[in-house]
C-alpha cells in the first residue's frame, strides 16, 4: 500500500499556481469574447486548473489546450 494518501492533483494550488491559470483565463476570456462572469467562463477556468493539475504549467501550452489560438 502507498505511504501516499493524496495524489499532487489533490494538493492545493500555491498562489504562483493561481496566478498562472488567472493571467490564462483572463486571456482567453479576451481573446474569445467572453464574459468572464457567465457560466461559460466558469466552465473554461475549471477546464484551464484542470490541464494545470495535470501538469501543463507553461502558459501558452495552457492557453492552447484550452481552446485559444496559436499567436
Amino acid at each position: 500500500m502507498s505511504d501516499k494518501l493524496f495524489s499532487t492533483r489533490d494538493e492545493p494550488l500555491a498562489s504562483e499556481d493561481l496566478d498562472v491559470c488567472r493571467r490564462v483565463h483572463e486571456a482567453l476570456c479576451h481573446e474569445l469574447q467572453i464574459d468572464r462572469s457567465g457560466e461559460k467562463a466558469a466552465r473554461l477556468g475549471a477546464l484551464i486548473i484542470e490541464l494545470y493539475r495535470q501538469g501543463v504549467h507553461d502558459e501558452t501550452q495552457l492557453r492552447l489546450l484550452a481552446g485559444g489560438k496559436r499567436a
